[in-house]
């Protein structure tokens, strides 16, 4: 029998750049609804979602974090995520399981550059946003020149909802606009029009007839679409304003679509992963069909399976636990021992997320960690590891032939996260090397390499010809056929494809090979033989470990063929200094092997926008002080690759590489032999 019922539940994220105020925000909206009976405060670590030691001692937001809380017949499922930009991996989870956002922007300080970043993010992938001008409190909070700001430089689509008054002091209050106000509804016609001819024509028949019920309606559906998005402005503080939010939240914010069938396909997907108390894995579902219940057993990441021994979701305030988490809600999944982040849970939905796709820039800086105690290079191993379960784009890397491990990093903020983290929850304790920058590598050209089964000196049994060719930007690595599928087992073309991937990790100077296709050749195999007495003869038949380990020479001998280029990070930086020392930031910046694009005069400071290296970022933050008196603003982000000048710089080989590991495996296939 089929059961169906309308989904109320809104999963709501709230970004924005640090200090800004999230958090705070997060906990008045939780008092407000009656979830929590007193407001914690971030500088003395007492708040609902930052529950980790770290995160109450530095007052930042590490790992996301999720709440519930109702607002009239809906359920919202917040979700608190860092603002910090080095720890921009937990944010870009969280947007895959999103109906809509609220981005924080403060008052005093303004449109600051990771507000940027999240903004231009949230267009991109058409999420409903409202934007809260937070600390109308404090000192120095600007309301109309914010509001130009946010048009001119966040997003134009903009409605402001009301006015603040009393600005700067604690009696500020915010002030909701409505029917009567004519300046709301010109402002409602206006960007509204825009997105809606019918409306527009409407509007020049008889303006007076397009009544205020039918503008605010068609507000509520063009927010819901992404088109436009609201203002609203107050104080996480005082509470001003907060009621009006979550009215907005109410009425603007799309919650999750659809119609829950008892029978419909499972489909979700994974956006965190963290270990119980017995270091037991907990991952976090955000469901968009079906139900999963205990005791299911759940097919998962492509292959993988599990059963669950326990659910629990979240419902008005903490997660609870449940016989089972359906459509729309998010809940806790305990007993999948091998899920990931990332995985879909059941069949892929057509909603965002689950593709593995990536909406922020990779890390670009990597570090070398060292134990401070030798005899915990296997502990520490396996600590790293474990963390690279919570944070994929740690991206963990073993170099066995330094006996070294490294690992990737958005900033250096995040080498004291994950020292903090090693000692406190593993009593290890470590150091790091100097941070580097990641390179990439660009295929040049094309060039083609094989290998024919027991010719020459192939060591295995196995045929495969590989052409490499450069992609397009973007495009990833693409794997092409150019051989019948039938002609050998599917096995051995899987196990072609598989090595490929991972052997591009490394390319020629050591570094990942991105942007490229891959076309297969040449193929060939020995069937299955067996002696008189029917025994299977290993060393008479061909296995998909001859296809694993001949791909990467092959692949490799292409790549030098075609030849490749060392690429560099670089990212685009925006600069405020005062005028007076605007003829000395250009040395200086020319120093740093940065370009310069656009020179703006604004009254008495100097705007500059252009590109630098990322491995020269952090001299730059290092020097700005000094060179202009504590006075100078830096916003940074990725913005590209560009080709080394120079020679290129190789990286640290593992024991992945081919080179590393050709002349190992030809002794193997020797003896083998």
């Amino acid at each position: 029998m089929h059961t169906s019922s309308t989904c109320n539940t809104l999963n709501l994220g709230i970004l924005a750049h640090v200090d800004a105020g999230k958090t705070s925000l997060t906990e008045r909206l939780l008092h407000a609804a009656g979830v929590i009976d007193e407001i914690g405060r971030v500088d003395a670590g007492s708040t609902q979602t930052d529950s980790l030691a770290l995160e109450r001692q530095r007052g930042i937001t590490i790992k996301s974090a999720v709440v519930s809380f109702a607002v009239d017949d809906v359920t919202v499922n917040l979700i608190d995520t860092p603002g910090h930009p080095d720890f921009i991996a937990e944010v870009e989870r969280v947007l895959s399981v999103l109906d809509g956002a609220v981005l924080v922007v403060s008052a005093v300080e303004g449109v600051q550059a990771q507000t940027r970043v999240l903004m231009r993010t949230l267009r991109r992938l058409r999420i409903p946003t409202l934007v809260f001008v937070n600390k109308i409190d404090r000192r120095g909070a600007r309301h109309e020149d914010l509001l130009r700001d946010i048009s001119e430089r966040l997003v134009p689509d903009i409605v402001p909802m009301g006015a603040a008054h009393g600005l700067g002091g604690r009696d500020g209050t915010f002030v909701p606009f409505g029917d009567r106000d004519p300046f709301f509804t010109a402002r409602l016609v206006d960007v509204l029009a825009a997105h809606d001819d019918e409306l527009l024509a409407a509007y020049v028949d008889d303006s007076a007839a397009l009544s205020y019920g039918r503008l605010r309606a068609e507000l509520a559906t063009q927010t819901k679409r992404a088109l436009v998005h609201p203002v609203f402005l107050g104080s996480a503080a005082t509470g001003a304003g907060v009621t009006e939010l979550m009215a907005g939240i109410r009425e603007l914010l799309p919650s999750a679509d659809g119609f829950l069938r008892a029978d419909d396909p499972v489909s979700g997907t994974v956006f965190k992963v963290e270990r119980g108390d017995a270091g037991e894995k907990i991952a976090y579902v955000r469901m968009f069909a079906g139900t999963i219940r205990t005791r299911d057993r759940l097919p998962f990441g492509g292959g993988r399976e599990g059963k669950v021994t326990a659910v629990s979701v979240f419902d008005r305030g903490s997660a609870t636990s449940r016989e089972g988490v359906s459509a729309g809600q998010i809940g806790k999944l305990w007993g999948l021992g091998d899920i990931r982040i990332g995985d879909v849970i059941g069949v892929p939905h057509a909603k965002r997320g689950g593709d593995g796709q990536r909406f922020f820039s990779p890390p670009t800086l990597e570090t070398v960690v060292v134990p401070a105690r030798p005899g915990d290079k296997g502990a520490l191993h396996l600590a790293l590891a474990q963390l690279a379960e919570q944070d994929p784009l740690i991206n963990l890397r073993q170099d066995d032939l330094r006996q070294e491990v490294y690992v990737s990093l958005y900033g250096e903020v995040q080498k004291e996260v994950i020292q903090a983290t090693l000692l406190d929850e593993y009593g290890i304790d470590v150091a790091f090397r100097e941070t580097t920058t990641i390179c990439v590598e660009r295929v040049s050209g094309s060039g083609s390499a094989f290998e024919i089964i027991d010719k020459d000196d192939n060591p295995f049994l196995a045929t495969v010809g590989l052409r490499v060719e450069p992609g397009l930007p973007g495009s990833g690595v693409e794997f092409r056929l150019e051989v019948e599928l039938g002609s050998m087992p599917y096995a051995f073309f899987r196990a072609v494809e598989e090595s490929v991937r991972e052997a591009l990790h490394q390319g020629v100077h050591g570094w990942e090979v991105d942007d490229c296709a891959v076309t297969m050749t040449h193929c060939g195999y020995w069937p299955r033989q067996s002696h008189a007495h029917g025994t299977f003869d290993k060393s008479m038949s061909s296995t998909a470990g001859d296809f694993r380990q001949l791909t990467p020479l092959v692949l490799l001998s292409a790549l030098r063929r075609a030849g490749t280029e060392v690429h560099e990070p670089l990212h685009r930086f925006r600069l405020s200094v005062p005028d007076d020392v605007f003829g000395q930031l250009l040395p200086a910046l020319s120093r740093l092997r940065a370009v310069p694009h656009t020179q703006t005069a604004r009254g008495a400071s100097y705007v500059v926008e252009g590109e630098i290296p990322a491995a020269r970022v952090h001299e730059l933050e290092q020097l700005l002080p000094s060179l202009t008196r504590g006075e100078g603003e830096l916003e940074s982000a990725f913005e590209r690759y560009q080709p080394v000048r120079g020679e290129a710089p190789d990286r640290p080989r593992t024991d992945r590489n081919p080179l590393c590991r050709k002349e190992y495996l030809r002794e193997v296939a020797g003896v083998r032999r």
